[in-house]
């Protein structure tokens, strides 16, 4: 499978682990937002920001959002922020294809509660990089993913390919995950791999642990296929250049 190391394993419970990295030059070619962008790259790990309770919550959110739809492949996306819904081979508006029906679906405190994690991921990235919370800015996209075992429809199902998201997304700075199933229980496959030149190491996902880097080509990943059961996750990503912030979702 090309893991040479585990990084994090399921049955592990991490305070805070961190391995500091080189940052690669992507930076330079953005606009440099002093006291932000990053000067410390690396990645981490933590299962002490968010608890299972919460990431049980959050899952059920997910699953609200995308019991409306799902995607035809085995990849299926929900953006609170945009609206965008996976539905066959393509995506609506969650927003405007369901209107005031929305409010049967999700409540006050679903919005609450992503708002409040959304906020202590944020917190622990700042405090971990050194940078002051109030200079990054959540930005898109930000959403819900459900994997599957089902073959790929269309290219937007194709998530296992290694990527670099500052290259894909130029706005991103920083990126985190915050897992909601459990790998090899709720999941098989479906591991996340940082492809380093030397040897690949991975994070296996445990509902309610967050992992986080920066967006650099140091930080080059991808996820595994998933081979059996449903793997549901959230990227909330961030932002140094306030001109590619978004605001949190409201109903």
């Amino acid at each position: 499978d090309g893991v040479t190391e585990v990084l994090a394993h399921r049955g592990d419970i991490l305070r805070d682990k961190f391995i500091a990295i080189p940052c690669s030059e992507d930076y330079d070619s953005h606009k440099r937002f002093e006291g932000c962008t990053p000067r410390k790259c690396g990645r981490g790990v933590t299962d002490a920001v968010i608890t299972r309770e919460e990431a049980e919550r959050i899952r059920r959110i997910a699953e609200r959002g995308l019991s409306l739809g799902g995607s035809d492949g085995g990849a299926s996306i929900l953006d609170l922020h945009s609206g965008a819904l996976s539905l066959g081979k393509h995506f609506v508006n969650l927003y405007r294809y369901f209107g005031d029906k929305i409010q049967d679906i999700f409540t006050e405190e679903d919005f609450a509660l992503y708002r409040d994690v959304r906020q202590r991921i944020q917190q622990k990235i700042a405090q971990v990089f050194g940078i002051s919370s109030s200079a990054m800015y959540l930005t898109k996209p930000t959403f819900f993913s459900r994997m599957n075992s089902t073959g790929a429809k269309t290219t937007h199902d194709e998530y296992w390919h290694p990527h670099v998201d500052k290259v894909t997304y130029g706005s991103f700075d920083y990126t985190s995950l915050l897992y909601l199933s459990d790998y090899s229980e709720d999941f098989g496959g479906g591991r996340f791999v940082f492809m380093d030149a030397d040897s690949n190491k991975t994070v296996e996902p445990r509902a309610g642990r967050v992992s986080f880097f920066t967006s650099g080509s140091e930080n080059l990943h991808r996820v595994e296929k998933v081979q059996w059961g449903t793997r549901f996750a959230i990227t909330i990503s961030f932002t140094c250049d306030p001109e590619h912030g978004i605001g949190d979702p409201v109903l």
